[in-house]
């Protein structure tokens, strides 16, 4: 690895001067620059976080805060972090992943130190305990998420309150008039998480407006709990001719729960889904399904860090529009249901 020493030998001159060079902070005649620099580009010299920041007060760093939790999806969370990564590379920038469950002392320590110019914040809740300092914070931050709140924020997501409009809107007009939801584990909701609150309510709101049934119930993702979960729904209301899940984890085991239970898909139940492409053409019924745009997302957050670095003020939430995919697993409600 090429030192701050090999260029200062190269180009003849002190370590100091290169470091000055770097820094700004003294003046150097414009021969002794320009020959210190033919040396950085000649021997290959990439200056550490350390001297970037003293050259520019940056460190070319984005901070990504990701908590790694176990109830939720991780491929969708790696395929933003992905996205955001390979966006802040095109820009630039190198990213650090934080995965704690640290919330505001995460914040803190970004905004105290100089590892980070800025941050993009993920698993975002309504009422997410990490906004005060964020709001407060000089760095920039960006949410992939859309707490209740939006006031003063940088927010990308996927309208899933529209999402879930969308999935009621499809069934209904399929002439479904029972639907159950199979949401994300009961901790998801008790975090009070954004894209599931919000989900439900597009859920709830559009139920009410087509005068359709609607149950919701949350789920693990183990067969064992779906096969429980799906039981009592069935139990509560025999008349449920069309399912929505949104739990990646879910679909499977639904799927295969529903085919122990002699019920086809979509012949006896129609299944709509809100989860990645992937997920919705891979499984073993193709299903119709919202799609969650992950590395729409990811890119668009780097996007407008890379703007409130370039002196852009917050521009408020970004709601991507929710797009339903038509697959093998929705029909008409004719001849579904067992009575």
């Amino acid at each position: 690895m090429v030192t701050l020493a090999d260029v200062a030998r190269h180009a003849g001159v002190s370590a100091s001067t290169v470091s000055y060079v770097l820094s700004g902070k003294r003046s150097i005649s414009a021969s002794t620059r320009e020959r210190v620099q033919r040396s950085i580009d000649e021997l290959g010299y990439r200056p550490h976080a350390g001297a970037r920041a003293l050259a520019s007060s940056r460190t070319g760093i984005l901070a990504l805060m990701m908590p790694l939790r176990t109830d939720l999806y991780l491929p969708v969370m790696l395929e933003i972090a992905m996205a955001v990564t390979t966006t802040a590379r095109a820009h630039g920038h190198d990213v650090l992943l934080l995965t704690g469950e640290e919330g505001p002392e995460a914040v803190r320590r970004v905004e105290g130190s100089a590892i980070a110019d800025a941050m993009i914040v993920m698993d975002v809740g309504l009422d997410d305990p990490r906004l005060p300092q964020l709001k407060r914070a000089e760095r920039p931050a960006v949410l992939i998420g859309m707490p209740g709140d939006t006031t003063g924020l940088d927010c990308v997501d996927l309208d899933f309150e529209a999402a879930g409009a969308r999935c009621v809107d499809h069934l209904a007009d399929l002439g479904h008039t029972q639907i159950a939801v199979l949401g994300e584990p009961p901790a998801v909701y008790a975090r009070g998480t954004g894209f599931a609150e919000r989900t439900l309510a597009g859920l709830r709101a559009a139920a009410t407006e087509r005068d359709t049934g609607l149950l919701h119930r949350p789920v693990e993702g183990t067969y064992a709990a779906v096969s429980a979960t799906l039981g009592r729904i069935f139990e509560e209301r025999p008349a449920t001719s069309a399912l929505v899940v949104q739990n990646e984890a879910a679909v499977e085991p639904l799927l295969a729960v529903l085919r122990q239970q002699g019920r086809a898909v979509p012949e006896d139940v129609s299944v709509v889904a809100v989860c990645p492409d992937q997920v919705a053409r891979h499984a073993s019924v193709p299903l119709t399904a919202v799609g969650v745009p992950a590395q729409d997302m990811g890119r668009l957050a780097v996007e407008r860090i890379v703007a409130r670095l370039g002196g852009q003020a917050p521009s408020g939430p970004l709601l991507i529009a929710p797009e339903l995919t038509v697959r093998e697993s929705s029909g008409s409600r004719r001849g579904h249901g067992r009575r």
